[in-house]
């Protein structure tokens, strides 16, 4: 590598994927380390935050080592670290924080705090080096469901969120419901993919006087008291079927409301981002939606739509460059909005 390029040591801890990464110049992945804790969590039908913090501890040096050997660099030709500090879980951050400033001080390499839903906002620019701002932004992840203009490198105006369940968080609660068990998103699409989507009509919610906000909240418990309802009633459920129902009510109210933002603010450019970002039925409808608009359509590959420490290195990279740094103050910010410092 040229000594011109600046490498990014990339940090994610976050939520239940250990991840560290080499990014050089931005968009460059010289190594991506993730180790999962999805076999763990299962059992409990979900994240366990205390069993995710001890986890973090316990890999954390580990994926750093390969993710440096693996892209065949060391520490002193590192020009900074990056790493989540929010939002997420507070002990799984923590974990990621405290080791980044660890390593900064040690080594006194500039440390750079990166928002975890910027990051995977960033991971379009990985296969994508030509996509550049302003462009329109759809993130669905399991905490997140966020619709945001980009306006330049890390900056960035919120036009729409969620009122409540995030949609990776529905996904994961009617998986549950139904049987499917942990992680929702894949399950059910796999499941959806066996069944009509217009078994059941399931409600889409739309907040009155914000065009572009979500609600999933009324949905999750549409599916809950159908099945509730067909079991006192003694009728048959179709898993099959409750899954793409309920899949397509999900896709069709964030493909909607995408549609709106494209229209309304002339977007030539737009990104979808996050784990739900890789359901097909989702990318699918967005991309068909910008192709009769004529803009457009970006996407990450599926292993940078989940967590991973890629993401967060061009993240990282765009501030780096920016100026900003993190002092040894850094702290873990478990509900820190996209667009604070």
């Amino acid at each position: 590598m040229s000594k011109d390029e600046v490498k990014i040591l990339a940090i994610e801890t976050s939520c239940d994927e250990t991840a560290a990464a080499v990014v050089v110049d931005g968009y460059k992945v010289r190594s991506n380390v993730i180790s999962s804790q999805i076999a763990l969590h299962t059992v409990y039908g979900g994240v366990v935050p205390e069993i995710a913090s001890r986890k973090h501890i316990e890999k954390v040096n580990q994926v750093i080592e390969q993710a440096l050997a693996e892209a065949e660099v060391t520490l002193d030709e590192i020009d900074a670290i990056g790493v989540t500090y929010g939002p997420g879980l507070v002990g799984a951050l923590l974990v990621g924080v405290a080791e980044a400033k660890a390593i900064s001080y040690a080594k006194n390499i500039p440390l750079v705090g990166v928002h975890h839903i910027e990051g995977h906002i960033c991971a379009n620019y990985i296969e994508n080096p030509e996509l550049k701002p302003p462009f329109l932004c759809l993130v669905v992840s399991g905490g997140h469901t966020h619709l945001v203009r980009v306006e330049a490198y890390g900056r960035y105006e919120i036009l729409g969120r969620t009122r409540d369940d995030a949609a990776g968080e529905a996904f994961d609660k009617v998986a549950r419901a139904i049987g499917l068990g942990y992680p929702g998103g894949p399950k059910i699409e796999a499941a959806a993919r066996e069944g009509n989507p217009h078994a059941v009509e399931f409600p889409r919610a739309k907040i009155e006087g914000e065009p572009y906000d979500f609600s999933f909240s009324g949905l999750k418990s549409a599916v809950l008291n159908y099945l509730n309802m067909s079991k006192m009633k003694g009728m048959d459920v179709v898993q099959a079927d409750i899954a793409a129902s309920f899949q397509k009510a999900v896709t069709d109210v964030l493909i909607g409301n995408s549609i709106r933002a494209m229209e309304a603010f002339g977007s030539k450019r737009f990104a979808i981002a996050g784990g739900v970002a890789s359901n097909g039925a989702l990318r699918e409808g967005i991309r068909e939606a910008c192709e009769q608009r004529g803009i457009a359509f970006y996407h990450p590959s599926p292993v940078f739509c989940t967590d991973n420490a890629a993401m967060i290195g061009v993240a990282a990279y765009y501030a780096y460059r920016n100026g900003e740094r993190a002092g040894l103050d850094l702290n873990a910010v478990p509900n820190l909005r996209l667009g604070e410092r």
